[in-house]
């Protein structure tokens, strides 16, 4: 995708990937890097985490989860952006993913970008999907040259809900949806969705 020149966040090192996967970014105490064969041992379980996957449809097996990681790899590719491994300098070596990705599924608002995380649940309440997402958002408006990002979330997910809003994002009850995954009788089925523009990000 076209890249654009702009406002970069303060404390966001981007260098330029050697591997597939995209570049690496990093933040104050984060690197959002490209995913190594290493990963997928702890993406699996975190996947399999009943804690983490509550909101997302439940937990899903070591298969499901390697070819949801390479899915995260290979979306640099196709899409000029995707999700990254997250790296803990000093502390943990993987503790989840987070990024951008074009959503599989028909919703009224489609065709979108959507920014998420699925972080362990050891490095919860500590700040980093927000500070990584900071740096994802910057990246997607900067040298992915997007006009918007969107996010969704099961209605009750409250936690991921209070990250979009701190990252500035805003949800609209007319833009609420029932996720085609999921029956009408799915617990999870009702979902938000927050929306940010590019220059509502740069203008913050």
């Amino acid at each position: 995708m076209p890249g654009t020149a702009g406002h970069r966040d303060a404390g966001t090192d981007v260098t330029p990937a050697d591997l597939p996967g995209g570049p690496t970014l990093r933040t104050e105490r984060l690197i959002l890097r490209p995913w190594r064969a290493e990963d997928r041992e702890p993406f699996a379980a975190l996947n399999a985490d009943d804690r983490v996957t509550r909101t997302l449809a439940g937990s899903i097996n070591r298969a499901a989860s390697d070819a949801m990681a390479a899915r995260f790899s290979e979306s640099f590719t196709q899409h000029g952006f995707g999700y990254w491994a997250v790296e803990l300098p000093g502390v943990a070596p993987f503790i989840g993913a987070l990024g951008l990705s074009v959503p599989g599924f028909d919703a009224p608002f489609m065709p979108a970008v959507e920014i998420g995380w699925r972080l362990a649940f050891d490095h919860w309440g500590k700040g980093y999907a927000t500070e990584g997402a900071r740096a994802a958002l910057d990246y997607g408006f900067d040298a992915a040259g997007l006009e918007e990002i969107v996010s969704f979330t099961a209605a009750g997910n409250t936690r991921s809900r209070a990250v979009m809003e701190r990252l500035g994002m805003r949800s609209d009850p007319k833009d609420d949806f029932g996720h085609v995954r999921l029956g009408p009788d799915h617990p999870l089925y009702h979902h938000v969705l927050y929306r940010l523009r590019r220059e509502d990000w740069r203008g913050r």
